[in-house]
């Protein structure tokens, strides 16, 4: 996991801050906190965020349109984000919820086991993801500018006429050839 990279946890109540902070502190990630919308999108435009875990129902800037915003810059729109509602999983929410492309969408209160494993799942899978995107930007970059390979090696000769493949006898084709009177 690169350590400059960390889970923003938002939520307008103190108290539930505290409470996911503790349940995922035993998974050894980076936290940090913010109290509204807009000092989450602060956080997230500012870099280094692998995962947001936001309440969806806060004052001024709400947790869905956090994402409405995200999902239209390139840079933040693959950060996974969690939903997290006190309000329970209604049709309306969960359908624009996951058409936003979020990654879940939890009911508070929230279980830390089941949180802890969600979390470290889609903040893996994002790091992986990171990952492999470094690394095609690398390849990409070597193709188009490649190292100097050295000193040219000679090309090998073509091969010889008689190191031909031997022929091969067509098992269908069972026509004999004409006998010598």
């Amino acid at each position: 996991m690169p350590s400059d990279t960390r889970i923003l946890i938002v939520d307008d109540h103190e108290d539930t801050l505290y409470a996911l902070e503790s349940a995922l502190a035993p998974l050894g990630y980076r936290l940090a906190r913010a109290t509204s919308g807009d000092e989450a999108l602060k956080q997230v435009l500012r870099g280094q965020v692998g995962l947001l875990l936001l309440d969806v129902r806060m004052p001024g800037v709400s947790g869905l349109d956090v994402v409405r915003y995200l999902r239209r810059l390139e840079q933040t729109q693959h950060i996974p984000v969690v939903l997290l509602t006190g309000f329970g999983l209604d049709p309306e929410l969960t359908a624009t919820a996951f058409g936003l492309g979020v990654a879940d969408l939890i009911t508070k209160p929230v279980d830390p086991w089941t949180l802890r494993t969600k979390i470290r799942y889609l903040y893996d899978a994002h790091q992986r993801h990171q990952a492999l995107e470094q690394e095609l930007r690398e390849l990409r970059a070597l193709l188009k500018d490649p190292p100097d390979p050295g000193p040219a090696l000679p090309h090998p000769s073509p091969p010889h006429p008689d190191a031909r493949v031997p022929y091969q006898r067509d098992p269908q084709n069972t026509a004999t050839t004409p006998e010598r009177t």
